[in-house]
């Protein structure tokens, strides 16, 4: 385990008096890691401090607007395993952080959430599973991480504008990669298109780099798609990367490959300059010495929604925070050109969602023409009706 802390109250602004008189808002970024196979390209490798680093930019913006209202802004950093995750989170939130980020998978985010109780609100940045806000929402659990149905949805709404309303789905074969097809699954039933075959590509844990490997993709791929049903495009369901960036020029049939390779519905993606986003990018790259991820990102929207909500409700008490964070008071700029809050039915955050390919943004969802009586943003996920979250039924 390593713990850093970071301080920053910009206090060398303010007069000695008024420094003294901070009110401190405590916060803590928990990232567990597990051991993963490697990405099958090394550009795609993890940096030290993902999500870290988001944490670090979303506290210093905090302090620039802090150091004005009498605030500071407190990180703790904690990098943790499955099996002391838990012991860490309480070791916070007895020292007085009731504000935790996590960066941990399905499972572990929901022995968190379990552990912390009533003592901590805590953010999902990590997980994107549908069921965390669904049948296994937690009312101590908000999320910026986009949930699968965010994603699929985002995606669907512009495959559908496209007219490209037949898909090919191919699904990977662990659990992950099932909850995604499922996913997609929802989403073309939504929107109206047409899964007309899916296969499973099945996880044999060969190795992918090898010397030879392109070789064998190269061979196997075609031969797994070829006779597909007629289609418009290949929709892969690659929730652990596995297989899917092998998809583009390498199926039989000359289609266009999107969901985790290809045309990608993301959070973020480091050439999003519209609304201010390089603004973010300049700030983040300055300070992390590389591109901005969706990791890092989603941990920024969530220190930034404790910010908003000490600046707004000039208050350091942790229900009036949590309040505030939870309401529909709570207006987050987050460089997407809508202002973006938490639903109180899912607790899952409400965020455009970027369509991406290669080195650039393609589209963002949701498509102009899906319309919603209360806020697009709600055409993407699970609504109010939809949703198995019983925490406000």
């Amino acid at each position: 385990m390593r713990l850093i802390w970071t301080a920053l109250c910009g206090a060398a602004a303010l007069a000695p008096g008024l420094a003294q008189a901070q009110t401190e808002i405590r916060a803590a970024v928990l990232r567990v890691d597990v051991q993963q196979v490697a990405p099958v390209s090394r550009l795609d490798l993890p940096p030290e401090d993902l999500g870290i680093a988001g944490g670090r930019v979303g506290t210093a913006d905090n302090a620039t607007t802090g150091q004005f209202m009498g605030q500071s802004f407190t990180t703790a950093e904690v990098i943790a395993t499955p099996e002391t995750a838990v012991a860490e989170l309480q070791k916070l939130i007895e020292g007085g952080t009731q504000f935790i980020v996590t960066l941990a998978d399905a499972a572990t985010t929901l022995q968190l959430a379990d552990a912390a109780g009533e003592g901590a609100l805590l953010f999902n940045a990590r997980a994107t599973e549908d069921r965390l806000r669904n049948e296994e929402c937690r009312a101590n659990l908000l999320h910026t991480a986009a949930s699968d149905a965010q994603l699929t949805d985002a995606l669907a709404q512009f495959l559908m504008w496209k007219k490209w309303d037949e898909w090919f789905l191919v699904e990977g074969s662990r659990p992950e990669d099932t909850a995604l097809a499922d996913a997609y699954r929802r989403a073309a039933a939504k929107f109206g298109a047409e899964i007309t075959e899916s296969r499973v590509f099945e996880d044999t844990g060969g190795a992918r780099s090898t010397d030879s490997g392109h070789v064998q993709i190269q061979a196997q791929i075609p031969v797994f798609t070829q006779r597909a049903e007629d289609h418009d495009v290949v929709v892969a369901a690659d929730a652990t990367g596995w297989f899917a960036a092998y998809l583009p020029y390498h199926t039989w049939e000359a289609r266009p490959v999107a969901g985790s390779a290809g045309l990608r519905p993301q959070t973020w993606h480091p050439a999003s300059e519209a609304w201010g986003g390089t603004q973010f990018q300049s700030r983040f790259e300055k300070s992390a010495g590389r591109p901005a991820r969706e990791e890092d990102y989603q941990v920024w929207e969530a220190m930034r929604a404790l910010g908003e909500a000490a600046t707004r409700s000039q208050s350091g008490e942790f229900a009036t925070l949590a309040a505030y964070i939870r309401g529909p008071e709570l207006k987050l700029a987050a460089y997407k050109g809508q202002d973006l809050s938490f639903r109180d039915w899912d607790g899952q955050l409400r965020q455009p969602i970027l369509l991406t390919s290669g080195p650039i943004t393609t589209s963002v969802s949701p498509q102009a023409e899906y319309l919603h009586q209360v806020t697009q943003l709600d055409t993407l996920g699970h609504d109010r009706a939809e949703s198995k979250c019983m925490l406000t039924k």
